[in-house]
């Protein structure tokens, strides 16, 4: 049997008949940049994560980068002094710090919780210094970090909060959405999302009039008007195409995310009683989305060795900590820093839990694992 990571053929054969149409739509209009797509795809994507605004971008990782420069954090080449200060997570995709660099501002590092591997909020205060302009938390996996200290923390600071929601779209905590908490929320439509575009591409959600326009002129070379630049923004227009196929998709986003929960609680179930595996945690008034389906296990790289042995998709997210990876060695952080993000990048393992897995893929699954640990005892 093959049991793929991520099977998007399956996805795209349901949407075949109604996808060709819109593609081949766009093409005839020639209007590749700015469509009407955009526009649309904007206000479906306000009213879906709950909030006033949503501002189409080139990726998920723009969506990070432009919310830090509209937020006033970019260090320009005349800026002089010491550099701003984000705090934000080491267990997470690049794309978090990285973004924080890139605008030249300080990634602070703070360790994750060992349950649900989002930020630590008890642990965030303690790293706050009179530099520190904003806090990203990483709804990691599609569960929200504990949102409510972070705003009060941000609130008695007077620093801005950037949810990065790339894995958590349609996700909440307590009925509130993800990307509706924070100054902004930035979400992905990479392809192996829930809600995966045609290509690469992002959103930016707000609440904040001003802070939407000037995320849409950061999206156009901080252009308004035509040829006229009062800052500097950079080319992260979301493309016609992209709008146009998200579109498509969104009406059918919450019935992948429950399909993905019934995938969950199918495992969650057949791993009850065995003590090895660890399975994911989902604090209360939490609704999560599985973007991925995240085990502890011991002798993890052999774990996955016996799954790609037997034809099972499998994959470490992640193996390297953001504190431990070479191009931010000058932050001078060391092994031992961040022992839970450490940890977890030594034992964590992430199984198939799209959609439309099989019953029969998923016992598959189970049953190699399981012979897998009676074998290894």
């Amino acid at each position: 049997m093959q049991v793929p990571l991520l099977d998007l053929k399956a996805q795209y054969a349901s949407l075949r008949a109604e996808m060709e149409p819109i593609v081949r739509d766009v093409l005839d209009s020639q209007y590749f940049i700015n469509g009407p797509a955009v526009g649309e795809l904007e206000a479906d994507l306000a009213a879906y994560c709950g909030t006033d605004h949503a501002v189409g971008v080139s990726s998920g990782t723009d969506a990070l980068v432009a919310s830090l420069m509209s937020l006033g954090i970019y260090r320009s080449p005349l800026d002089e002094g010491p550099a701003d200060e984000v705090i934000t997570t080491p267990y997470t995709f690049f794309a978090t710090a990285g973004s924080i660099w890139r605008v030249g501002a300080r990634p602070v590092f703070v360790d994750i919780e060992p349950d649900t591997f989002n930020i630590d909020t008890t642990k965030i205060e303690a790293a706050i210094t009179e530099r520190t302009k904003a806090i990203i938390p990483v709804h990691l996996y599609g569960q929200l970090a504990d949102m409510e200290p972070i705003l009060a923390l941000a609130k008695k600071y007077n620093l801005a909060v950037i949810e990065d929601g790339a894995q958590a779209i349609g996700a909440k905590q307590n009925g509130k959405p993800a990307g509706s908490f924070g100054d902004t929320g930035c979400f992905s439509f990479f392809p192996s999302k829930n809600l995966g575009g045609l290509g690469d591409g992002g959103i930016v959600t707000t609440n904040n009039a001003e802070l939407a326009e000037t995320l849409r002129e950061c999206r156009n070379h901080g252009m308004n008007p035509k040829y006229y630049h009062k800052w500097v923004g950079a080319n992260f227009r979301l493309d016609t195409l992209q709008a146009a196929g998200l579109k498509l998709k969104l009406p059918q986003l919450d019935s992948w995310h429950e399909g993905r929960r019934a995938n969950a609680a199918f495992y969650d179930a057949a791993f009850a009683n065995v003590d090895e595996i660890t399975t994911p945690i989902v604090k209360p008034g939490n609704e999560m989305i599985y973007n991925q389906y995240i085990i502890r296990i011991p002798n993890r790289d052999e774990a996955i060795a016996c799954l790609r042995e037997n034809n099972i998709g499998c994959d470490i997210y992640y193996p390297v900590p953001m504190h431990q990876q070479e191009c931010f060695a000058a932050l001078g952080y060391k092994t031992g820093d961040m022992p839970n993000s450490e940890q977890a990048a030594a034992e964590t393992l992430a199984l198939p839990i799209y959609a439309e897995l099989t019953d029969d893929q998923q016992q598959y699954v189970v049953d190699t694992l399981k012979t897998f640990l009676v074998a290894n005892k």
